[in-house]
């Protein structure tokens, strides 16, 4: 196993590094300590051909100006917050209203848009941050370490964990735009999808949770079985038309740990499996993409990538139905996502 870091450049002269972490199969996955971003993941095809999977940059300037919150670790809340206020304990907190007239992602200068500490590991990199009381808006100090390691078995592991010295909100996940094809050749319509969800969450024209589980069978949303991306694109559910024809979703996972979530593209044969203690999963199909701009040289355009955001259920304060988000004084959040990389016909345990 190999860690290999570099110098990307600076902000506000705060240098900011690359960690390229290698295995011993040439597996790779590079990570930025700006946004705890995933830049690169480097994977084989069914033919051995090695290419990045995820969309990415080559500058840190992209990054910077960056608005997709490409590959990057989101927090304090991953997802939006209604109106961008929320009570704890009889205080209300105003946070930033970045998606109008709602809190996306942690707000303006997120976990996303900060530079971490990193600290090399063996088998790879440890990023902290303490974000300060009012930071954004959120009550509380908060110590986060997000952990990368890699495996021999082409996994990527992501451990979160945090404390705080005063009751607040904390739900983070990474948001990282895969796509399967190799080097964006293609975009990700002809991906399958596979979920253990039975129920996802109906959305409000705001893109909230209006609190309503609503049942996947017989409906474009039912990953049971295997299902293209592109029928979701093609859909006339008003679900599907609502988020720009396609998913920005979250589904209620029946499993953790079990291959719950398997990404896979039949002309690369590239699969993902992606297993998590979460209790929800966000696929967002890449609707909003702009078709201005580009990843590498290659033009943006919607449905280039996907994301799979592993979390709690977003707007969780508002809906007491939910799984709290509510993490208290001297309490430990700890979180755990697996990404295992391989190849259709492999059978993984």
């Amino acid at each position: 196993m190999k860690v290999i870091q570099e110098n990307l450049g600076q902000i506000n002269n705060q240098s900011v590094f690359s960690y390229t972490l290698k295995n011993d199969d040439g597996f790779e996955v590079t990570a930025i300590n700006y946004g705890c971003i995933i830049t690169k993941i480097m994977v084989p095809d069914k033919s051995g051909q090695v290419e990045n999977v995820v969309l990415g940059h080559d500058t840190l300037k992209e990054y910077i100006e960056d608005s997709s919150f490409l590959g990057a670790v989101v927090g304090r809340v991953a997802g939006r917050i209604k109106g961008g206020s929320f009570e704890l304990d009889g205080t209300t907190y105003t946070l930033a209203q970045n998606n109008h007239p709602n809190h996306l992602h942690g707000g303006i200068k997120g976990f996303n848009k900060v530079i971490w500490d990193a600290e090399l590991m063996n088998d790879g990199v440890r990023f902290t941050y303490l974000s300060k009381d009012g930071e954004e808006g959120y009550p509380g100090n908060l110590s986060v370490e997000v952990i990368y390691r890699l495996t021999n078995d082409h996994e990527l592991l992501i451990h979160y964990s945090a404390q705080t010295d005063q009751k607040t909100l904390l739900t983070v996940t990474n948001h990282s735009y895969f796509n399967l094809s190799g080097n964006l050749k293609r975009d990700v319509l002809n991906h399958t999808l596979t979920l253990k969800s039975n129920q996802y969450l109906e959305l409000d024209q705001g893109f909230i949770p209006t609190g309503h589980m609503a049942d996947v069978e017989n409906t474009p949303f039912d990953f049971t079985s295997e299902r293209a991306i592109k029928t979701g694109a093609e859909s006339e559910h008003p679900q599907n038309i609502l988020v720009g024809n396609g998913y920005d979703h979250p589904f209620l996972l029946n499993a953790n740990h079990e291959n719950e979530i398997v990404l896979q593209d039949p002309e690369s044969g590239r699969a993902l499996t992606v297993e998590t203690d979460e209790p929800a999963v966000i696929v967002y199909s890449g609707n909003s993409l702009a078709p201005e701009g580009a990843f590498r040289e290659v033009p943006s355009r919607k449905y280039l990538g996907i994301c799979l955001e592993t979390q709690a259920l977003p707007d969780a304060i508002h809906h007491p139905h939910f799984p709290s988000i509510v993490l208290d004084k001297g309490q430990q959040y700890a979180t755990h996502t697996k990404y295992k990389f391989g190849l259709i016909e492999d059978k993984i345990d």
